[in-house]
């Protein structure tokens, strides 16, 4: 059967959703991705999926966008008729639910995260909710990938008790990432790394000003930070900002990577002091390769780390508390660090692999289009 796969970025759906890509193609599916175009679509083309290109405007809510949005929904689902839509990303769950209605096609989104309109109480987070209420209402599914997002949306009545089906975020290919030969640091040369796009809701600027305060007492402790600048986001930090803080000799900046091991490997813990995720993949990258990790204590950050034993869980939007965090994990020994990186390892495969979300998706897949 032909199975359209919807996100705001074709690198969305390589980076995150290649298992199912790949699963659903070795089953015989016809696999589309529907997608705005960017460097992702050579690779998923290469998996033997076909591509659609897909026009987005990935910033806030323009009304006139949006409703051209849906129309090029319709229009694409009207043209192609698959048997079964899955969708990711805000936009492409809301629009792409709405406009398959319109057609009876099974619709299966996964709320990946909340994002920032639901950082804070307002407008912009209502209207958000009555969306996803009409996009959502009589859909069989919806997916989630931690225990908050979907209580929150059962409390506030944008879908019923039995509509909200849990999976382990994205999953994780434990060959792919694996520990390798070494081991960590521990002392002034530590080196704490962030692996994120560079918004203020990943908790970049948070930091940066734990770093300046820690290298007041370890100043040969390193800090870098890994990802995209200039991203199209509300909350996006500026290249030029980045810039300052490697000026002042506060952080490196290892701009953007393919592949991310390599950076994982050669750091000694994984920092991520984001305001909210689902379930935040480069946590799961950096425990099943042994790595510890520091996270705020915020839903889906506190789902993959277990505090005291795979990392240590910080206060929210707080330096201090990720000063006081990394400094925690200064003074641990090497054993405590190999310990830590090991259960790590452990939990991811115990309750995160990739074959565990594969398998939920196969399930319901079979189950929407009987």
């Amino acid at each position: 059967m032909k199975i359209i796969i919807t996100a705001n970025t074709a690198w969305n759906i390589n980076h995150f959703r290649r298992p199912i890509v790949e699963a659903l193609i070795e089953e015989g599916h016809e696999v589309v991705a529907l997608a705005p175009n960017d460097s992702s679509v050579a690779d998923l083309k290469a998996m033997g999926a076909r591509h659609i290109p897909l026009r987005m405007d990935n910033k806030g809510i323009n009304p006139i966008k949006d409703l051209r949005l849906l129309r090029d929904f319709r229009k694409v689902f009207r043209t192609e008729m698959p048997s079964v839509i899955l969708g990711y990303t805000i936009k492409n769950n809301i629009y792409g639910a709405l406009a398959a209605k319109s057609f009876g096609i099974p619709f299966l989104p996964n709320v990946s995260g909340l994002g920032t309109v639901f950082l804070k109480a307002g407008w912009l987070e209502r209207i958000a909710l009555q969306l996803y209420k009409r996009a959502f209402r009589h859909l069989k599914y919806v997916i989630f990938q931690n225990a908050d997002d979907r209580d929150m949306f059962v409390e506030r009545k944008t879908i019923s008790v039995g509509q909200g089906l849990l999976v382990p975020g994205s999953g994780i290919d434990l060959e792919r990432f694996r520990p390798e030969e070494g081991e960590a640091s521990s002392g002034s040369e530590t080196t704490f790394l962030l692996i994120a796009r560079m918004l203020k809701d990943k908790g970049v600027i948070e930091f940066v000003e734990a770093a300046r305060r820690i290298k007041e007492d370890f100043p040969q402790t390193r800090f870098q930070l890994l990802g995209a600048c200039d991203v199209e986001n509300r909350t996006a930090i500026e290249r030029s900002a980045v810039d300052l803080w490697v000026g002042q000799g506060i952080i490196e900046y290892l701009g953007e990577m393919p592949d991310v091991r390599p950076a994982i490997s050669a750091a000694d813990c994984i920092v991520l002091p984001s305001y909210r995720e689902g379930a935040p993949r480069v946590l799961l990258e950096a425990s099943a390769m042994a790595k510890p990790v520091i996270a705020t204590d915020v839903p889906g950050c506190r789902d993959v780390v277990d505090n005291g034993v795979t990392g240590i869980l910080c206060k929210v939007r707080s330096a201090e508390s990720l000063g006081e965090a990394m400094k925690s994990f200064l003074m641990m020994s090497k054993d405590e660090l190999k310990l830590m990186g090991e259960a790590g390892r452990q939990k991811m495969k115990t309750e995160f692999n990739q074959d565990i979300v594969v398998g939920i998706y196969q399930g319901a897949i079979r189950d929407l289009v009987a």
